[in-house]
């Protein structure tokens, strides 16, 4: 069967699979991307990754600086895309744009539509305790995610999983995932379904000051934003002052009558804190102006003892 001409969206590592799969499957015309970004301490700007991927596979890329820009569109509308894909691009796509091609503009989007809605589904659904999340193919529309699905597929989240191994996870599932929608699509296979009403919920761009917690709160919710918030802005609160990272943690079911915030042991598997709710085993942390250590040695550094505070 003939192969779908298509104009690919995309910006971070996240959108390199499923941009792969439409590379072997299907015609990419081009790729659009953020434009270059400052990075790194002297701010030199840096192309993103997926640009970098396109750019050493030989493809056609285009950073525009804004989507409605006049010659932009004129570029867009002479490739005459069968679709355009959208996978983590970053910006609302104008009605300009999604007008363009002929079976529209699909979207692969990490979260099981209408649930989180927004930039950062992946963190919320390990902030919110879910047990299993996935990819949705939809057509887009001019709202946040708003569109009829198209296909859906799940995946657990394991007890351990971080935004990191769950971004892994859904980036190799949303290259299935949108292969497969095309495949369906050419076959007359696909139909959209609007979302349903009940359920909707919003995972809106995440700040650093959402990474921060207090021993008072709840020992799994601060496990959940450990995990929740790596790569960026890591888990962190103030001790003495000063700022305290946590790259691993496990919550523990202890029931202890001691203030939260209260060294309660001191092991090679790291350092238990007495929590809101339970306590808090620290197993990787950095304090503001130190390197990354295991919990122990970050003790051993500051010669903690059992019954010490941590405020």
């Amino acid at each position: 069967m003939e192969k779908y001409k298509i104009v690919y969206m995309g910006s971070p590592a996240f959108a390199i699979p499923p941009l792969e799969g439409l590379v072997e499957k299907e015609d990419v015309l081009v790729v659009i991307t953020q434009p270059d970004k400052p990075k790194g301490r002297g701010l030199k700007l840096s192309p993103c990754p997926v640009k970098e991927w396109a750019t050493s596979k030989g493809l056609e890329v285009l950073s525009p600086q804004k989507l409605k820009d006049p010659e932009f569109l004129e570029k867009l509308k002479n490739f005459s895309p069968d679709l355009i894909v959208v996978c983590a691009y970053g910006k609302i796509l104008p009605k300009e744009v999604l007008e363009v091609p002929k079976f529209g503009c699909w979207n692969i989007h990490a979260s099981l539509l209408p649930k989180y809605r927004g930039a950062s589904p992946i963190n919320y659904a390990i902030l919110n305790g879910e047990k299993e999340t996935g990819i949705t193919i939809m057509l887009m529309d001019e709202g946040l995610d708003t569109g009829p699905i198209l296909l859906q597929k799940k995946i657990p989240i394991e007890e351990e999983e971080t935004a990191i191994t769950l971004a892994e996870k859904l980036s190799w599932l949303g290259k299935e995932a949108i292969c497969e929608a095309i495949k369906l699509h050419r076959e007359g296979k696909l139909s959209p379904t609007p979302q349903p009403e009940e359920g909707v919920s919003y995972a809106p761009l995440i700040k650093k000051q959402d990474a921060f917690f207090e021993f008072s709160e709840p020992a799994i919710q601060i496990e959940r934003k450990v995990r929740a918030f790596l790569p960026w802005p890591v888990a962190h609160t103030k001790i003495e002052g000063k700022l305290l990272k946590v790259y691993r943690a496990k919550a523990q079911d202890i029931k202890e009558s001691t203030p939260p915030g209260t060294v309660l042991s001191i092991s090679k598997d790291g350092v238990l804190v007495k929590c809101g709710e339970g306590a808090i085993l620290l197993q990787e942390v950095q304090l503001e102006g130190k390197k990354k250590v295991s919990a122990h040695a970050f003790a051993c550094g500051k010669r903690l003892k059992s019954g010490a505070l941590l405020i």
